[in-house]
């Protein structure tokens, strides 16, 4: 079933005490296989998203810029990686390189495609980092993702769903 952001938005709001209780309980006391359970329901969820059709991440939320990213996008963009920052880019309370506007500045918004997708930043290309680690070690993300992405509520809702039919 696919789930548009709207719709995925509208259930967020209704369920998402409930989603984080669940992905806390999970931290807390990891069920055995939960990297398995969760590399299942990522290619489920996979199977029934299209990112084109969202692209609610460009929209409302930056990625951290490594300094290799920085190196690798100006180089294509044919800049210096001193003036990519200063058109582009500043630095996050953390100290991190980021967006400095929102939508991003390299998404297409009639397409929803990224104009650096070839060289995008490691975090994009990452995201939602459903499996990139082990998940009791990046629960947090999950906890922010839920909110803004829909492949990320869905793989949790249907873990949730499986850890309830059981």
């Amino acid at each position: 079933m696919l789930l548009s952001l709207g719709k995925m938005k509208k259930k967020m709001l209704l369920n998402r005490s409930a989603f984080k209780r669940f992905l806390t309980k999970l931290e807390k006391n990891p069920p055995r296989g939960l990297d398995n359970m969760a590399v299942q329901a990522d290619k489920e969820v996979w199977a029934e998203t299209d990112c084109l059709a969202c692209a609610n991440c460009c929209k409302t939320m930056t990625p951290t810029f490594t300094n290799t990213d920085i190196k690798r996008i100006s180089a294509h963009l044919e800049m210096t990686e001193e003036a990519f920052k200063k058109k582009w880019l500043k630095k996050d309370r953390a100290g991190d390189w980021v967006n400095t506007r929102q939508p991003c500045q390299f998404l297409n918004l009639k397409d929803n495609k990224c104009s650096i997708y070839e060289v995008r930043p490691k975090d994009c290309s990452g995201f939602p980092h459903h499996t990139r680690r082990k998940m009791i070690d990046y629960m947090h993300v999950f906890k922010q993702n839920i909110e803004y992405c829909p492949a990320t509520f869905r793989l949790v809702e249907r873990m949730m769903e499986n850890a309830n039919s059981k």
